[in-house]
């Protein structure tokens, strides 16, 4: 039974008596843990109809590429295979999503859809819900607690959002059962891509081919999911003190898979809300609190994606300081390309754009470094993002916007005073010196760099 804070409404259109009942799959690309699937399997059940799923791959995704592209094929390829086994098709096509429901509507009872927070996905939803005759469903899968059941509105900092989320986590933190499929679509004759001839797929669209793909994250539930068992079994004990060390490998690594949908944060959050783990708490509060946080601000914030998103006390400071004498001034092609003076940021730097992923400590020290050496905050915000969002398989979502944000002030308070910054958080490499052996962390992405 999905909670029916998770189910949304998005037209006043009736349930009709077709061929088949639609689920349109998006946020949510896995078959396991997910609510828009399960209520969808729900619904055909009651109806006696099969259960179509429809996956549109785009090129038009804003700043996705190539690394991108690859990592979303792994994990679909499974997809698909996982829902053949319990009687679904999945079909996929290379069609802007929007278009190629309209394409399969004419036939569906009703539409699902499972619910997105950046603009572009608010904004396909809203266009498909006003042009189909039939009745569509948001159901929201990619958090524990519902965001609007959570707050009404932008909430300040993980101080703020903390108790707001606490208070329902009982209610939300329920295993999903599947349910079997009572028709088969199997037999439907549909065109879909070939997901077992994934560089054909990737050659046939117009994308940013520049960025290669990760060689050591692939994508895929499976995947995601070893990563999780080797994290509690040899990580979550030693998370608390041990995941800001960027020398040392504590992190568990799921934000690819999270960013993408490959693994539900309800499932992650289950497997390890009974264990006894010293570092189970802090895991926690990534994963839910601070993940959780991000929702919020991307879904009540239109300008999450641009310097405007900021808080006014930080907008203010960095303005004010906007014109301070900078000892070190960057271009982009010095920053993407690692040619500064600085072998900490260089490393960060080169981690990133070779494997996708930078250790979480050192992409804060990254962010604050790129805004003391450009020339203004907003040119500062608009690289770090840029960067971001090309090279890290986790950017281009809540959590990757919300982390640029933070580098600024967002979800923060003000700080003393100095220079550059003005009352935004300072990060230095002396910070770095006395808190780990960063050397050895340079001296380890040179040798990543070395076998690339």
């Amino acid at each position: 039974m999905i909670h029916p804070e998770r189910i949304k409404i998005l037209n006043k259109n009736p349930v009709r008596d077709e061929k088949y009942l639609l689920y349109w799959m998006q946020a949510a690309q896995r078959e396991e843990y997910n609510h828009a699937l399960e209520y969808a399997v729900e619904l055909a059940n009651q109806r006696n109809k099969p259960l179509l799923v429809f996956f549109g791959i785009t090129d038009q995704f804003p700043e996705a590429n190539l690394r991108h592209y690859s990592f979303m094929l792994e994990g679909l390829r499974e997809v698909q295979k996982a829902l053949q086994n319990r009687g679904i098709r999945l079909a996929v096509q290379l069609i802007s999503p929007t278009e190629g429901i309209l394409n399969l509507i004419s036939q569906a009872d009703l539409l699902v859809v499972d619910r997105g927070y950046l603009r572009v996905q608010k904004d396909w939803r809203s266009y498909v819900a006003q042009r189909i005759p039939c009745s569509m469903i948001e159901v929201e899968t990619e958090v524990i607690v519902p965001v609007q059941s959570v707050s009404s509105k932008e909430e300040y900092a993980a101080a703020t959002i903390r108790k707001k989320l606490q208070r329902q986590l009982n209610e939300h933190l329920k295993p999903l059962d599947k349910a079997s499929l009572t028709r088969s679509s199997l037999d439907f004759d549909l065109v879909s891509t070939d997901l077992n001839s994934p560089n054909q797929t990737l050659n046939r669209l117009k994308i940013n081919q520049e960025v290669t793909p990760s060689p050591i994250f692939k994508g895929g539930t499976s995947r995601a999911k070893e990563l999780l068992d080797q994290f509690i079994e040899h990580k979550l004990d030693h998370f608390d003190n041990m995941r800001n060390d960027p020398t040392k490998d504590y992190c568990s690594n799921l934000s690819p898979y999270l960013h993408f949908g490959q693994i539900s944060p309800l499932y992650v959050a289950l497997r390890c809300a009974d264990l006894l783990s010293p570092g189970k708490e802090a895991f926690l509060e990534e994963l839910i609190i601070r993940r959780e946080l991000s929702m919020n601000f991307v879904n009540y914030n239109r300008f999450y994606d641009s310097y405007g998103c900021l808080p006014q006390w930080a907008l203010n400071t960095l303005e004010e300081h906007r014109t301070d004498p900078r000892e070190y001034i960057y271009s982009l092609s010095q920053l993407e390309h690692a040619q500064t003076h600085d072998p900490y940021w260089n490393a960060a730097q080169t981690q990133m754009t070779i494997i996708g992923k930078m250790h979480g400590y050192m992409r804060m020290y990254w962010g604050k470094k790129i805004l003391e050496w450009t020339e203004s905050p907003r040119q500062a915000y608009e690289i770090t993002l840029y960067l971001n969002n090309k090279y890290e398989l986790d950017g281009r979502d809540p959590n990757g916007f919300a982390g640029v944000a933070w580098c600024f002030g967002k979800h923060d308070r003000p700080w003393k005073e100095r220079p550059v910054f003005g009352n935004v958080r300072y990060m230095n490499a002396n910070g770095l010196k006395r808190k780990f052996d960063i050397d050895a962390y340079v001296n380890r992405i040179a040798e990543l760099k070395n076998k690339s």
